[in-house]
């Protein structure tokens, strides 16, 4: 089969019609019985990550001290409330991507970019691992300009290191949070629902270190 055209970036013009409904999930999480849906509570903080396959990432983060809650979904393209069906098609521009709502008390987000980094390979471009095509490539998405600077700063820290191991240069796209479109409920909490369930997830082995941007630059 020809795994060009998903490998490739579709277009606004070129991208799925989508539809106005937003999808039905869950009122709440399947571990953490907290809302999968705002509004949380207040003093959280929310962070956006694409790490290849969605399911793996996602069971990262819910197992992270901090964590009230975690959603995964699709964020970075064009087709509005996009399927996983039509995401798998490429024609969408969507990445697969894992909503965190943390605690800034009991964590941090540079404790959320650590784990980000350190749990997925983000110099391979459209793919993870066996996963290929745009669904699953690496992402950073910001909901603040102090995000922003810490994603920027952890991202340069990390490229020294994975080079001085002998990995390629990052891809990640680091940007502005765009929208979040939340999966079918069946993917959410998929590997807490399905233990054997499969997620080619892996890292490096490139450790990240916490603190690659001060905690103060966090607050705008």
């Amino acid at each position: 089969m020809d795994f060009g055209h998903r490998i490739r970036m579709t277009t606004a013009e070129r991208a799925l019609p989508g539809r106005e409904e937003e999808m039905p999930v869950a009122a709440r999480h399947y571990l953490l019985n907290a809302p999968l849906q705002p509004p949380f509570p207040q003093g959280l903080e929310s962070a956006l990550f694409g790490m290849g396959c969605f399911w793996g990432a996602e069971k990262k983060f819910w197992q992270a001290t901090g964590v009230f809650t975690t959603a995964v979904g699709y964020a970075a393209g064009y087709t509005p409330n996009a399927t996983y069906r039509e995401v798998c098609t490429g024609m969408t521009g969507h990445a697969e991507v894992v909503q965190v709502v943390f605690d800034p008390v009991q964590t941090s987000y540079d404790q959320m970019l650590q784990l980000f980094w350190e749990n997925h390979d983000p110099s391979q471009g459209m793919r993870q691992g066996n996963d290929a095509g745009t669904q699953y490539r690496s992402g950073i998405y910001c909901f603040s300009e102090g995000q922003m600077r810490a994603a920027l700063a952890s991202r340069n820290a990390y490229q020294v290191e994975l080079q001085q191991a002998g990995h390629g240069t990052i891809t990640t796209e680091i940007l502005a949070a765009p929208d979040f479109c939340y999966a079918e409920d069946y993917h959410q909490q998929y590997l807490a629902k399905n233990p054997g369930g499969y997620c080619g997830l892996g890292g490096t082995g490139v450790s990240c270190l916490v603190g690659v941007s001060s905690t103060s630059a966090l607050r705008d």
